[in-house]
């Protein structure tokens, strides 16, 4: 008896070291900034968040700014602003150079590998990554009527003006805005850069010249047409068999077309005799971590599992969002969706507007107006000159 008295009192006497012994869980603090539109989705992933994640109790708590708004409001007083926060990625280099981001350093080969290359390039500056892709859907494709085109005519643009111009059909593009005209510049290699606050752009290099006669030739066709939105919205299913433009015009152009609605990414180009992608610019949503907060790996972990591949469905299905993370973009639920699969396809070739300062619309515009007007009073080369000698200046 009194030895299972010695072993009882042992035992509760190792329980009450061990007890005492024992680690307390960690309480940490994160705010998370999203807009209005996204509050009951972004809850959803913090609760699932903090159900996977038992390591530390962690108190989030959720705050209302939108990802146009959130420079601003960060900049006002960047101590007291969100630990982990969305933003469009056209704010990121405004952001780094006020040193708001904590650099991304954990899981970064991960995170570069799951999400398409041009969201990445978006979330990097100087060979760092800055944030995390969270959505890639501000960009433009090729919506296409199938019973003018079959899947092999548009892959090339030479091919669509040959099929278009026998049926008496138009290809539609505003060559006359830089937003679009630039496909062909960028297909050809051609970069817009930041030096020393200034633009600086190779738009008019042996390849550039060569991509600006692709122009020339593409607006001089009998089947090329030009126009704003309510020109494609109105006029494709009828005179116009094909048109670039993007997901804010998928439902009036589906209703437009019916059952011969398609879509799919931009086709090559003839440059220099050589078929080449065309390119596009394209807008993405990121999330960014506070460089001052005190959490910097729970808030790290945080923002990579808001932006990872479930999540970036998530926002699919529930806000229409298309995503930048490689898998999610090709599940079945994004490809059911024939403006966002064609651009997740364009955007494999997408390049970020970062870089593009106010100084590159007017001339690119200027460009792409002679050009539709048929204006060959000066050579390619001789315009393009002009045009990034404004766009330099």
């Amino acid at each position: 008896m009194k030895r299972l008295m010695i072993l009882v009192i042992i035992l509760a006497m190792l329980s009450t070291i061990l007890a005492s012994c024992a680690k307390p869980k960690e309480t940490v603090d994160l705010k998370v900034w999203g807009s209005q539109e996204d509050q009951a989705m972004l809850q959803k992933m913090i609760d699932e968040f903090k159900l996977a994640n038992t390591d530390a109790i962690y108190n989030i708590t959720l705050g209302v700014v939108g990802e146009g708004d959130a420079k601003a409001r960060f900049l006002e007083d960047p101590a007291a602003a969100a630990d982990v926060f969305q933003f469009a990625n056209d704010q990121i280099l405004d952001m780094v150079d006020a040193g708001a981001l904590y650099e991304v350093t954990r899981n970064k080969n991960a995170i570069v590998a799951a999400n398409m290359a041009s969201s990445i390039e978006a979330a990097t500056v100087n060979d760092k990554l800055y944030a995390y892709p969270s959505t890639a859907d501000n960009g433009y494709f090729l919506y296409y009527d199938k019973s003018v085109f079959s899947e092999e005519d548009v892959k090339s643009l030479d091919k669509m003006l040959e099929v278009a111009a026998a049926k008496n059909k138009k290809v539609f593009m505003d060559v006359s805005n830089g937003w679009y005209i630039a496909s062909f510049f960028l297909g050809a290699g051609g970069t817009l850069t930041i030096q020393d606050g200034k633009q600086v752009s190779d738009f008019n290099n042996e390849k550039g010249v060569m991509a600006g006669e692709a122009i020339k030739a593409f607006t001089a066709h009998a089947a090329f047409l030009t126009g704003e939105d309510a020109v494609l919205t109105g006029g494709i299913g009828d005179a116009i068999a094909a048109g670039v433009s993007g997901t804010w015009n998928a439902e009036a152009i589906s209703a437009k077309l019916g059952s011969n609605y398609a879509a799919t990414k931009l086709p090559t180009f003839n440059l220099g005799g050589t078929q080449t992608q065309m390119s596009s610019f394209a807008g993405f949503k990121l999330v960014g971590v506070n460089s001052q907060t005190k959490n910097p790996v729970a808030a790290m972990t945080l923002a990579e599992w808001l932006t990872n591949e479930k999540n970036q469905i998530t926002r699919f299905e529930t806000r229409q969002m298309g995503p930048a993370n490689i898998k999610a973009a090709e599940s079945a639920a994004v490809k059911a969706n024939i403006a966002l699969s064609a651009l997740a396809m364009q955007n494999q070739y997408a390049v970020s507007q970062k870089e593009v300062l106010g100084s590159y619309w007017g001339p690119a515009e200027a460009f792409g107006t002679e050009m539709e007007a048929k204006n060959y009073a000066k050579t390619v080369k001789e315009m393009l000159d002009e045009m990034v000698s404004q766009i330099q200046q």
